[in-house]
């Protein structure tokens, strides 16, 4: 079996140093990241870690950059030139991009390059979006002058990325940020900083100016000193609702902009027109995707009372045949969670479910071929209550509720009645009913049957899912600011986008 590689392997030229104003130097903190192997429990490699004067020094570079380098002066035809060129070299990554998210959280091989390839595609059409962005336009007025609205560049962004898709989420944050002409302060999770030092040396061959891309891996405490650094003018997160809280706290202390996609605790509403083995065969595949460490994850089924046991032991069966195993092993169908803590989490969350008197149907233990790493079974439980703990709360984890309802207003009032509002499913063969259904509960995505995404139109939250949006052009929209420009005529040669 394939173990898992090293920094090494990856051919990082620079994993000891971090990236700050287009050179790599060393971190004022001694203490370097250890990253852990999740299929194994034991360390792996290790990388710089940053301290707070490092932040300082990356902010400090982010924003001479950005105030007066030639970065947000640039037509955007040009930086999408120079943004092209970085996602070509990270084409030429791939490999090590899939390598990287294997080692750090257990991708499965099997289907980590595909996701890697799409993470770049949509890069790439995020950064072609942006050549007909409304940057000015013509707007309607009753008065007697000529009105125009630019959207400039809201300024230095710092882009905190959570562990569980680190490439993923990072380019989509640093792809709309730098086309926009923002300048931007990378700082992936302690546990998965790989990609981003990937993405650094990308940029820096690819011609990004100085200072407009910056890297600092980082741990908690350098990690809130960027969020409260008065250098950041936007502070794009990705992570969960609890540190999401932080940061809303910190940059509305200073009336900074902020962008928080946090936690979910998706509802799948099957109804009775959906076929029962179609249902469960979905519902199983979905729940085991990255061992259920996804913020849309569909981790709660609501289901008709007098379909409920039928289903519970359908999706049972489809449950236990899934193949848990190493991550590298191409027959894995679902590989370790990504770190020990998690592990702790779910089996705590499973303890739990067994007190407040769900009833668990399978899973709940440690497979017992898999004595090393954070493995756990996919478990499901039935019969549970809606305000239950395993219901409420995100679990992050291959940990699946099934609710029982009346019919289709009581199985909207049980998704509704969440904190929550990230996505939301319903299984059915009637998109008219799907349609009503998708109006009704309130989350910032929907979808029938299944979790089925598109990361070109917007994604983000409702309630403590977080605010802002993600995608398409409102996640370009969310990298700029509105400046209104009154005029006694119209400027000659004046960029008017159609």
């Amino acid at each position: 079996m394939k173990p898992a590689p090293s920094t090494a392997d990856l051919t990082l030229k620079t994993s000891d140093r971090l990236f700050i104003g287009g050179r790599w130097i060393e971190s004022s903190n001694n203490e370097p990241l250890v990253l852990i192997s999740p299929d194994s429990g034991k360390a792996f490699a290790s990388t710089a870690q940053a301290g707070t004067h490092d932040v300082d020094a990356a902010v400090a570079a982010a924003r001479l950059a950005f105030d007066e380098g030639p970065w947000g002066r640039m037509e955007v035809r040009d930086r999408a030139a120079v943004l092209h060129r970085l996602v070509d070299r990270l084409e030429t990554r791939a490999t090590e991009l899939t390598n990287a998210w294997n080692a750090q959280v257990g991708a499965l091989m099997s289907v980590a390059p595909s996701l890697i390839s799409e993470a770049n595609a949509i890069a790439r059409r995020v950064i072609e979006q942006a050549r007909t962005f409304p940057s000015l336009s013509c707007a309607p007025t009753t008065e007697a002058h000529t009105a125009l609205v630019a959207r400039e560049p809201v300024g230095v962004v710092a882009a905190i990325a959570p562990w569980n898709f680190p490439h993923d989420i990072m380019i989509k944050k640093v792809a709309p940020a730098l086309v926009t002409g923002c300048t931007v302060v990378m700082k992936p999770a302690p546990e998965t900083p790989l990609e981003a030092y990937i993405i650094a040396e990308a940029a820096e061959t690819a011609g990004v100016p100085d200072g407009v891309l910056n890297l600092v891996p980082a741990h908690r405490d350098a990690s809130d000193h960027l969020v409260r650094h008065p250098g950041i003018d936007l502070v794009s997160f990705t992570g969960s609702t609890v540190a999401g809280q932080s940061i809303a706290r910190s940059c509305g202390g200073r009336i900074a902009r902020c962008i928080l996609e946090l936690g979910g605790k998706s509802a799948a509403i099957v109804r009775d027109d959906y076929d029962i083995d179609m249902a469960a065969k979905l519902l199983a595949s979905t729940i085991t995707m990255m061992s259920g460490q996804i913020c849309a994850m569909l981790s709660r089924v609501i289901v008709p009372s007098h379909r409920h046991d039928v289903l519970a032991s359908t999706l049972s069966q489809y449950l236990r045949d899934v193949r848990v195993g190493p991550s590298t092993d191409p027959s894995t169908q679902m590989g370790p969670l990504a770190i020990k803590r998690q592990l702790t989490r779910v089996e705590d969350y499973i303890a739990r479910g067994l007190k407040q008197g769900a009833d668990l149907v399978t899973g709940g233990h440690r497979p017992a071929h898999l004595r090393e790493g954070y493995f756990i079974e996919p478990t499901l439980f039935a019969n549970v209550d809606s305000k239950a703990d395993i219901s409420q709360d995100e679990i992050f984890g291959p940990v699946l509720c099934l609710i029982p309802c009346k019919d289709d207003d009581d199985a909207i009032r049980i998704a509704n009645d969440s904190r929550y509002g990230l996505f939301g499913s319903v299984l059915t063969n009637d998109v008219d009913a799907a349609f009503k259904i998708s109006r009704q509960v309130r989350v910032g995505t929907f979808s029938q049957n299944g979790l089925r995404c598109d990361f070109t139109l917007p994604y983000g939250g409702r309630k403590q899912s977080g605010f802002g949006r993600e995608g398409g052009t409102d996640g370009l929209l969310a990298y700029t600011e509105s400046k209104t420009i009154l005029l006694d005529g119209m400027p000659a040669n004046a960029p008017i986008t159609e």
